[in-house]
């Protein structure tokens, strides 16, 4: 049996894949101009990270089994009952984790390692071709190994880490929902 495409989530998929890559590449170029060397690779190392702990999350729901949280939630465990609903929802949660963060960042550091580049042949005349294979080996090795070694932290550890996404969920919830 052929599953429906819920248009309306596509859409939805979209307009959150532009406004999450409009503020990440704001607040990357708001970051860089004018920064130096070190900041330059602090925000690419951030940007780096954010889409692996991303791919951590999207991967840890995908795997986890939401048994130990009805446990939790009968108990009134904070973050259990988001936890269930993450786990419920773990196409969407994947999609959103995975696709539109990870991917974004992605990019936006490639963008960031790209600037850094420029001004490195810019200010120190080093070759062009030597830097950018240098920068972008460096990028796409940090980035690979992060979500290689992250995947298996998500597969071992996806209780406590969709436990640690309903938490904070929860936290969320709890100030949006103040009057």
């Amino acid at each position: 049996m052929k599953k429906k495409t819920d248009r309306g989530w596509v859409v939805k998929i979209i307009a959150m894949s532009v406004l999450i890559s409009a503020a990440f590449t704001f607040v990357s170029a708001e970051l860089l101009r004018g920064s130096g060397y070190i900041a330059a690779f602090i925000v690419l190392f951030v940007f780096i990270v954010i889409g692996v702990v991303f791919d951590i999350i999207g991967v840890a729901v995908t795997s986890a089994d939401e048994t130990p949280f009805h446990s939790m939630a009968s108990h009134n465990e904070r973050g259990a009952a988001e936890a269930i609903r993450l786990i419920r929802r773990a196409e969407r949660v994947s999609s959103v984790c995975n696709d539109v963060v990870g991917d974004i960042a992605g990019i936006v550091s490639g963008a960031t390692s790209a600037i850094i580049v420029s001004n490195l042949v810019r200010d120190l005349s080093f070759g062009t071709v030597i830097t950018q294979i240098g920068v972008s080996g460096l990028v796409a090795g940090l980035t690979i190994g992060g979500k290689a070694l992250g995947k298996a932290v998500a597969m071992n550890n996806n209780t406590y880490i969709v436990h640690a996404c309903g938490k904070t969920a929860a936290f969320f919830k709890k100030i949006f929902n103040k009057k």
